[in-house]
């Protein structure tokens, strides 16, 4: 339930949980931004939206996640599970064991973490992207030993937005595109084809396509087809990649586990 904690709750809640109550909060943050009935236009600042003023005026009393899955917009932001990975049946949580449900608890947080991503990309400017893709490249191990990356973007860029090496020595290189395009808009052959097409006016070998929606049957077919090598990123693959990586993420809590030393009692 959102909205209301009495004082002595509060209270409660910082003195027995330490960051519970501000977790919890964050959290009601987070779900009213996705519905759009809060804006977040800056760095630890909100702000209530026309749709928010609206939506208090028709409900009174506590706001729960039943209400938010009503709203189309948080729909369409909550993270799904993709069409060819099959869901995961439900198991009473009593039956998992503790670092099951430790390990599903990251899953969900991370899939929560991959939709905000891609959210906040969309809402930059495209050139963010290019930077942001070149700079996930180098953290990957690409760019060489002087971790090198040149961004190509612009008038005239023939279709390819950035440049990295593949080895230590600069031997290869590597041809980066990136599409800012929004929720619905498929990357189709076409653009696959112009992409193709820019690589071998440059002489270029390999390449990678990365956007942050998803790619046509069709253009993956061809990707696969042609004797050029190319990439194809979409954003799902993107996010969980940055998140891996640590672009544009930061550690919020680490968490150990431990057993029973046995050589200790031997």
């Amino acid at each position: 339930m959102y909205m209301q904690l009495t004082e002595e709750q509060l209270g409660e809640q910082v003195a027995t949980g330490g960051n519970r109550a501000e977790g919890r909060c964050g959290w009601a943050l987070s779900d009213l931004v996705r519905a759009e009935l809060v804006d977040r236009p800056r760095r630890a600042t909100y702000q209530i939206t026309d749709a928010g003023i609206a939506f208090l005026a028709e409900h009174t009393g506590d706001i729960s996640d039943a209400h938010l899955k009503l709203i189309p917009a948080y729909q369409a932001y909550t993270p799904s599970t993709p069409i060819d990975q099959p869901k995961t049946p439900v198991i009473h949580e009593s039956a998992i064991e503790p670092l099951e449900q430790i390990n599903e608890g990251v899953a969900r947080l991370h899939d929560e973490v991959k939709t905000d991503l891609i959210k906040r990309i969309r809402e930059q400017m495209p050139d963010f992207l290019e930077s942001a893709v070149l700079e996930l490249l180098v953290a990957m191990g690409y760019g060489g030993t002087e971790q090198k990356a040149t961004r190509l973007g612009g008038t005239g860029d023939g279709g390819v937005d950035g440049v990295i090496d593949q080895d230590a020595l600069g031997l290869d290189q590597i041809y980066v595109q990136a599409k800012r395009y929004g929720q619905g808009n498929t990357v189709g052959r076409p653009d696959i084809q112009a992409f193709v097409g820019a690589l071998h006016g440059m002489g270029a070998s390999r390449g990678i396509f990365i956007t942050t929606s998803s790619f046509s049957p069709g253009a993956r077919e061809y990707a696969n087809s042609v004797s050029t090598r190319i990439i194809l990123i979409d954003g799902e693959r993107l996010a969980g990649l940055m998140i891996k990586y640590g672009i544009g993420v930061q550690t919020r809590d680490v968490f150990t586990v431990v057993e029973v030393d046995e050589d200790f009692f031997d």
